[in-house]
């Protein structure tokens, strides 16, 4: 009954006019603050005079959002927010959409998705593997979608092959991965001092992904011992911050504990956690082919590597192919740590990163605030954009 009243108001509202520089955003179906969208939409804050665009942002919890500023807030599933879709001119999200979003013929969506490239595979090459409910779900927004971002050759050739799209593919790199192109001292330190952190501290970033079985005993990675190895290795006093798959959050009590170990899987923005680590350990997770652009240590733990890849997803790549180190437990982690060569992991790394066509530059946000921008005013906004970036 509630879909029913949802799909009647977004009927309700086709017939007011679409407001030409609203853009309408939301991440992870509005549970958070980040990812492509959130850099995206600092990008046009930063760079645009206030008032050239409307940015609405849709949050299903508008209290822990009110510091956020130059952007009007929604709750999801308002009425306000229905009539703030169904009015933008611009879209923007990373994840599917459902049938909740009825696309009107003179608006533009702008699927950012949420990894510049997978290791799991996806869509179509998954489809043994997810429901059929979500297929038809995809196929359904690939449909809407006027433009996909993509971060490599490799991620193009990917939808090109498995997002049931045929529109236009922006080539450009990762919103998200701009960040990695800047100097970050002063967000290293507020964030660093809003953890208690030390300053002086060296930071290992557990970030793993979820399994469909929900076991926990995958994660069982040694927190006491591995930060040992690291000290040993690279000096300093480290600190784990253990950041789980938003699948796992009510169970990350069970999973970060200890001493100089700090849970950090509500921290909205895991870009900013990657920019700050010294060295991320993670496993079939996408954030590997991010942090690869910091040339840090990447660590693979993947004590279950034949079942995972027998029962929940095939990969694109196997692990020895790719430049990160792996390990199957804790002792080979911590052997493997102490014979980790720097010079011999930056080569692999960048043959991989030239052999996957990486469109990562820094200048993903600017590319797509000019696309933007044109597809908002027109003629008139392309030359004002080309002007204003000379």
């Amino acid at each position: 009954m509630k879909k029913i009243v949802c799909v009647m108001i977004m009927y309700l509202f086709k017939w007011l006019p679409v407001k030409q520089n609203k853009i309408f955003i939301f991440s992870y179906y509005g549970s958070q603050y980040g990812c492509n969208p959130k850099y995206i939409s600092e990008y046009l804050i930063r760079n645009y005079p206030g008032d050239t665009f409307d940015i609405v942002w849709a949050f299903n919890q508008l209290a822990n959002k009110q510091h956020l500023r130059r952007i009007r807030k929604v709750k999801t599933m308002s009425l306000r927010y229905f009539y703030e879709l169904a009015t933008a001119k611009i879209i923007i999200t990373n994840f599917r959409t459902t049938d909740l979003f009825i696309k009107r013929k003179n608006q533009y969506y702008i699927q950012t998705w949420h990894s510049s490239l997978r290791l799991k595979q996806i869509e179509r090459d998954a489809e043994d593997s997810i429901s059929r409910e979500y297929i038809n779900m995809a196929k359904n927004d690939s449909q809407k979608c006027d433009l996909l971002l993509s971060g490599c050759q490799f991620s193009t050739s990917i939808f090109k092959r498995a997002f049931w799209y045929e529109g236009e593919i922006f080539e450009h790199g990762t919103p998200r991965n701009d960040l990695f192109f800047q100097s970050n001292t002063e967000m290293k330190e507020r964030i660093l001092t809003g953890l208690n952190i030390p300053l002086d501290s060296k930071l290992v970033l557990y970030a793993p992904t979820f399994r469909k079985n929900e076991s926990l005993e995958v994660y069982n990675l040694n927190y006491q011992l591995i930060s040992e190895r690291l000290s040993g290795k690279f000096g300093g006093n480290w600190i784990f911050l253990v950041k789980l798959h938003p699948h796992l959050a009510a169970k990350s009590s069970q999973l970060a504990g200890g001493e100089h170990v700090i849970d950090v899987t509500s921290y909205d923005d895991t870009q900013e956690l990657l920019t700050i680590a010294d060295v991320l350990i993670s496993d079939y997770s996408s954030l590997i082919f991010d942090y690869a652009i910091t040339q840090r240590p990447c660590f693979l733990y993947v004590p279950d590597f034949e079942q995972y890849t027998g029962k929940d997803r095939n990969l694109y790549f196997h692990l020895t192919e790719l430049p990160f180190i792996n390990a199957g437990s804790n002792e080979e982690m911590a052997g493997k740590i102490q014979s980790f060569h720097p010079e011999d992991y930056k080569t692999a790394l960048n043959q991989f990163l030239a052999s996957i066509g990486s469109f990562e530059d820094g200048t993903a946000c600017e590319s797509l605030a000019g696309k933007i921008n044109e597809v908002c005013f027109g003629e008139k906004g392309r030359k004002r954009y080309a002007a204003e970036t000379v």
